[in-house]
């Protein structure tokens, strides 16, 4: 029973490869025939093998293996494939694959508002007008043309039969794509890595980019400073925010009572209290009178803790402030700015994506 099913296993692999071989010939051909009706199209053969005489699994294999342009055009031909090709299963791979590493519960519940908006603004008597001028604001150009043209006349496919849903994951992936949806995320060193922001991660609203592969970022405004931005944000730059404080809020605290010389973590500060807050990278240090070895140091049994900033040189204001783990909450000065919420980096990701940035010289 085993070594039968180990062969059927195979024939389906097999299979499979010469129906992909096969696909780019079967679609082009599909699309091409704009004048056949929606049941002779999902009955026609094209080199004796239609896609949707594919065996159950056989199809799904196939349209697994589609890239997200292939399944937008795909979702053109018919019912059965459009209800296949825009499915959420199919989708949350691609979503997963490109985006899960920088997108957080923000972005999610951001693009949620938006959705939300969408539907109630929507006018009852005009489905198809509205869903043209939301899908523009959110879909790459070449996707929309691709689904217009498809259903244009009314005959190849139904024109409601290639819209996809509003809330679908299909539908975000694709708002994404065409750089029209900004979403919440933040950057590392910004501003282009400007020596005022080395190793440390603020929020901004990001734009995507097909053609450059980057994004364009716009910064909260410091106090009544103008709006900043920047273009060219690399993917290595960008990561998920990592908590749901408000950049303007103070971080609560929960990992003082364990920080110990030589744990890493980040900070909030901010120059003024007008300013949004970013974090800043550093390291637990020991006190001066520690000979800091592992055990003689008692260093994490006081209620005051080092916080070492060991890009910046010997002697620098930077280099070194010290907090108290029972009372701490923002700390600081006008010269020096303010010091925040504290998150203790818990995994060797963590710091690494922190150390790609460390600079090559000694900052001062």
């Amino acid at each position: 029973m085993h070594c039968l099913f180990i062969s059927l296993l195979s024939l389906v692999s097999i299979f499979t490869t010469q129906v992909l071989d096969l696909f780019p010939k079967m679609l082009n051909k599909l699309k091409s025939t704009v004048k056949v009706e929606e049941k002779a199209l999902a009955n026609m053969e094209i080199d004796e093998v239609s896609i949707l005489d594919l065996p159950e699994l056989a199809l799904e294999i196939v349209l697994e293996k589609l890239p997200p342009d292939s399944l937008t055009n795909l979702a053109c031909v018919c019912t059965s494939l459009r209800e296949r090709c825009t499915s959420n299963y199919l989708w949350e791979r691609h979503m997963k694959e490109k985006w899960s590493s920088i997108l957080g519960e923000s972005a999610t519940k951001e693009w949620e508002l938006h959705i939300k908006h969408l539907m109630d603004t929507k006018e009852k008597n005009s489905k198809e007008k509205n869903w043209v001028v939301s899908l523009a604001c959110a879909w790459p150009i070449s996707w929309i043309r691709s689904l217009i043209e498809c259903g244009g006349d009314n005959k190849l496919v139904n024109r409601n039969l290639h819209q996809p849903e509003m809330n679908s994951i299909m539908s975000f992936y694709g708002a994404l794509e065409s750089g029209k949806f900004w979403f919440p995320a933040q950057v590392f060193n910004r501003e282009n890595g400007h020596v005022g922001f080395v190793l440390s991660c603020y929020d901004a609203h990001l734009s995507y980019d097909r053609h450059t592969n980057t994004f364009f970022a716009r910064y909260p405004p410091h106090g009544t400073k103008p709006v900043k931005t920047e273009d060219g944000v690399k993917w290595d730059r960008v990561r998920a925010p990592l908590v749901s404080t408000p950049s303007h809020d103070l971080h609560i605290s929960d990992c003082l009572k364990d920080l110990r010389p030589g744990d890493h973590f980040e900070i909030q500060w901010r120059k003024n209290k007008e300013f949004p807050y970013g974090w800043w990278y550093g390291v637990v240090g020991h006190f001066e009178t520690c000979n800091q070895t592992e055990h003689f140091c008692r260093c994490h049994e006081d209620d005051i803790v080092v916080l070492e900033f060991k890009q910046y040189s010997r002697g620098s204001r930077w280099r070194q402030m010290v907090i108290r783990r029972k009372d701490h909450r923002e700390k600081g000065n006008a010269t020096d700015g303010f010091y925040g919420g504290i998150r203790k980096l818990k995994t060797d990701d963590e710091i690494k994506m922190w150390r790609r940035f460390w600079p090559v010289e000694v900052l001062e």
